[in-house]
């Protein structure tokens, strides 16, 4: 009798959420996302697509500045094999090697078939694809829509996706991913417009959430970027890898303050933007590593008939990797060059005097960020420098998954995009993002679909409902708690801690002192309180995201603290060197049996005769 009571007050549970039921259930509309859902589609499996915000709102938006794909429209020596190399070069060779062969193989297929369906990219005078130069790229190979080329990618994914029957759901947040035993089966979340709860029952689960910027205090990435997917997968027992590595891009905008770090394409530099401090000075000739000296120009004139496709001419020193730029920028302000607001200035209208009709060449090539700062800020960059410094703008650290499927370590759960990790290494060139999320968006989709065929819908846990659920209305319980306080002020603090202890620069004690803080925000995140309803309520939503936000952050931290010196993108000041016993190994994030986060590190596995071969010809 009790047992069919039980039995009946669970199914009653269930019955009294929304749900809903695909093969593949995938989380995030981005890029990476879309491209997932189109693969899995033609797969003929059925197809959920979840969106935090509105179709078409996806971050993938603001990477502007061109998709990298060896595509030799413009230096015909360019070819996957210098792809691979430029990629593993970055990423300090702590890259996972399939993962960034792949990518540097398919992602030339993966543009052209984005044109195919509708992409308008800019053209080269025969009628190609048209490729320009971007940081850490031996040779022009971004294919762009002037800055505006995650849009297009964005337009065009959509419009293609839309005939293949995906069943999309917006405004939609994900609290907890469903498990039966060892298996992801479904994900539970609620819609941020009337706060009501959903059951999403689905074979196999791609991630493709994007980044972790909104846990620091200064970022290019928008209110989403809350580290969703990375978090998600942790707490149902996935690895996540070099979570130490986040990318500061070198060139946000730093005035007026309403817009600080919103981001400025390395297009600028691309198109010959040249970077100089308040006395005038182009400081990058300044810093120029010893490995780049034969690659880079001596002048002004060297980097204009560069960025013109001069295949005789040199790299101008504003190309180098980002997180290169970025120290450098740091450096100016810090001893006292830099501009006026804070940042340095970043100057592209001096190309006026090398071409007839410049200022429409700059509108031309540049329109996104012409009408940026004229709207934001007044300022016309056909004719006077920007102020732009370093801004939170990407994490090289996610979801462990595998090279190929990109299943992650938990059986039926796949990832894609920012969120999961393995191809950038300790540091991301430009471009490679973008081509990063159709390459691997559309891997996760093919075996996420083939994984659902092969598979049954799982049983969900009704205990496992109801905790996610107490535990999200908690909140509304501790409203009229005197004691109590908004997560904006948890939210902020956590920003501060991370702007400034886990930022460009970093040291033992202050990581140290961070660890401290997020502990205690943990504990302050458990006791916030919201007034109103479900009804749209910012204060809830920004609440559930802190648990997101938190546990990046930590994982960030603990991975910093345990790669005791500086390569890539983590430039740490009390070990300013490279170490040699950190050379061959990833930091991996899990979670023990407790529920506590613990660290380790693992080789990254031997890169295949074949590989070394290509990496020793392009030295």
């Amino acid at each position: 009798m009790l047992d069919g009571y039980l039995a009946g007050l669970e199914n009653f549970l269930v019955a009294a959420y929304q749900t809903f039921e695909h093969d593949v259930l995938i989380i995030g509309a981005g890029g990476a996302g879309l491209r997932a859902a189109i693969e899995a589609s033609a797969a003929g499996v059925t197809v959920g697509l979840v969106s935090k915000s509105l179709l078409g709102k996806a971050h993938t938006v603001m990477a502007e500045g061109g998709v990298a794909a060896a595509m030799g429209n413009v230096d015909d020596r360019d070819n996957w094999r210098v792809h691979f190399a430029d990629t593993m070069r970055g990423g300090q060779y702590l890259n996972r090697p399939r993962m960034a062969e792949l990518h540097a193989k398919e992602a030339p297929e993966r543009v052209h078939e984005l044109e195919a369906w509708g992409a308008v990219f800019d053209r080269t005078k025969d009628g190609r694809i048209l490729q320009r130069n971007f940081g850490g790229h031996k040779y022009p190979r971004l294919a762009h829509v002037g800055d505006r080329t995650g849009l297009e990618m964005i337009r065009t994914l959509q419009d293609h996706g839309i005939h293949q029957g995906i069943d999309v759901h917006m405004e939609i947040c994900i609290l907890a991913l469903l498990k039966e035993g060892d298996r992801v089966v479904g994900a539970f979340g609620y819609d941020r417009e009337r706060g009501r709860f959903k059951i999403y029952r689905a074979k196999a689960v791609v991630l493709a959430t994007g980044g972790i910027g909104k846990a620091y205090k200064i970022t290019s990435n928008s209110w989403d970027c809350t580290g969703d997917g990375h978090s998600l997968a942790y707490h149902a027992g996935a690895e996540l890898i070099d979570m130490e590595y986040v990318q500061f891009h070198p060139t946000g905008m730093v005035w007026p303050p309403s817009v600080r770090g919103m981001l400025v394409t390395e297009g600028v530099r691309g198109e010959g933007g040249i970077l100089t401090n308040k006395e005038g000075k182009r400081f990058m000739f300044d810093f120029i590593p010893d490995n780049y000296k034969t690659q880079t120009a001596d002048n002004e004139e060297e980097g204009w008939r560069y960025t013109q496709g001069d295949k005789n001419a040199r790299r101008p020193p504003e190309l180098l990797t980002r997180d290169h730029v970025a120290r450098c920028i740091v450096r100016e302000i810090k001893e006292g060059r830099g501009s006026p607001h804070g940042g340095v200035f970043l100057d592209i209208s001096w190309i006026k005097q090398k071409i007839s009709g410049g200022e429409e060449h700059i509108k031309r090539k540049l329109p996104s960020m012409y009408h940026q700062f004229k709207a934001l800020g007044d300022i016309d960059i056909t004719r006077e420098p920007m102020e732009v410094g370093p801004t939170t703008h990407y994490i090289m650290g996610g979801i462990h998954v595998d090279a190929d499927t990109q299943m992650s370590t938990v059986l039926g759960l796949f990832a894609a995009g920012e969120c999961a990790a393995g191809i950038n290494g300790a540091n991301r060139l430009g471009g490679n993002s973008l081509s990063d999320l159709l390459v691997f968006g559309k891997r996760a989709g093919e075996y996420a679909a083939a994984f659902a065929k092969e598979n049954s819908l799982g049983a969900i846990d009704q205990q496992q409902i109801e905790q996610v659920t107490r535990r999200a209305l908690e909140p509304f319980e501790r409203s009229a708690n005197p004691q109590s306080e908004g997560p904006y002020q948890v939210q902020k603090h956590l920003q501060e801690v991370m702007q400034h202890d886990v930022g460009i620069v970093r040291r033992e004690e202050e990581m140290q002192h961070a660890l401290e803080e997020i502990g205690k925000l943990w504990e302050r995140a458990g006791q916030v309180g919201i007034t109103g309803t479900r009804d749209f309520n910012p204060g809830w939503h920004t609440a559930l995201d802190l648990k997101h936000l938190l546990t990046v952050s930590e994982a960030i931290t603990r991975s910093a603290l345990e790669r005791k010196e500086s390569r890539g993108a983590q430039f740490r000041d009390d070990y300013p060197d490279k170490d040699d016993a950190f050379a061959k190994v990833n930091t991996i994030i899990s979670r023990d049996a407790e529920g506590t986060m613990q660290t380790r590190l693992e080789s990254i596995p031997e890169m295949p005769d074949y590989l070394k071969k290509v990496i020793e010809e392009m030295k």
